[in-house]
């Protein structure tokens, strides 16, 4: 439940801060005539994230054993390949996360409503339809019949509201950089197993060989339906009996990408951003200036 209840908490944290920063760019601004078209595209986005997701749960159950299997290890080697990607995106951007969106949306301003709803549907959708992609990658993964992955990513989900409702209000500061490595972290920990489950799946759809071949059984001493079993499972997605390649693919994806992330980044802010954030600056002091007068 853990597991989820973080892929929840930072899918859904991302993409509270976009609207936060949007939202509250427009008003500072002054262009609260820009509010309907932002909310229209973030409501669509919403809409196709969801609708994405419910295509995934039931359009599966149509299919026999060996395409489900199949499906679903498929779609879960490509989740794990986007949330890879959005972790080193978002701990690379993260601190100017802020001035990278203030700028599209000065040029999504300029253009007209079409491009407002624009761009707040790609600010949101793509977090959407990576979170939608995931969760039923991890919920499979983890599912034992009950209601508990579901449970946490809805938790998960709802805290991230708190959070950036906070935030927007100036209740909360967060320092994005440092929760983004930590959270990217854990999910890349979290990212292995749903990998080594996906492998599980293609050896059961007999797309790969390999699945009489385990690497070990510690079922005896860790019971997948103990407590302890159930919260290794819930938290790493681990399986007492896995096949040698789901541990050999574990590996080979956890210990370099998590190394590769954890390394220290020296790149700064780019000129654009720069060029931005000196913007921002700039209304806020004339937005400062009006206020004294």
């Amino acid at each position: 439940m853990f597991g989820n209840y973080l892929i929840g908490l930072r899918e859904g944290l991302e993409a509270s801060l976009v609207v936060c920063i949007l939202i509250a760019y427009l008003v500072k601004t002054g262009r609260r005539d820009a509010l309907r078209p932002v909310w229209l595209g973030i409501g669509v986005a919403v809409a196709v994230a969801l609708a994405f997701g419910a295509g995934l749960e039931f359009g599966s159950q149509e299919l026999t054993f060996e395409a489900q299997e199949l499906l679903g290890g498929s779609l879960s080697i490509v989740a794990v390949v986007l949330v890879t990607w959005m972790v080193f995106w978002m701990r690379r951007t993260a601190r100017h996360l802020k001035a990278e969106l203030h700028g599209k949306l000065d040029a999504a301003l300029q253009m007209g409503t079409g491009a407002l709803v624009a761009t707040a549907f790609l600010a949101v959708g793509r977090e959407g339809l990576e979170t939608a992609l995931f969760v039923w990658a991890s919920v499979r993964a983890s599912s034992d019949g009950s209601y508990a992955p579901l449970t946490g990513v809805l938790l998960g989900l709802l805290t991230a509201v708190l959070l950036g409702w906070l935030f927007y209000r100036g209740a909360l500061r967060i320092n994005l950089a440092k929760f983004f490595t930590w959270t990217g972290g854990m999910l890349v920990v979290v990212a292995a197993g749903v990998l080594a489950y996906g492998v599980h799946d293609l050896q059961e759809a007999r797309f790969l060989g390999g699945l009489a071949d385990k690497a070990f059984d510690i079922s005896a001493t860790i019971p997948p339906d103990s407590w302890y079993g159930t919260l290794l499972k819930g938290v790493f997605n681990f399986q007492p009996n896995p096949t040698v390649l789901q541990v050999t693919v574990w590996a080979l994806y956890l210990v370099p990408t998590l190394a590769l992330f954890l390394a220290p980044i020296g790149s700064g802010p780019s000129v654009r951003v720069k060029k931005q954030k000196a913007t921002d600056e700039k209304a806020d002091a004339e937005a400062s200036a009006g206020t004294t007068a």
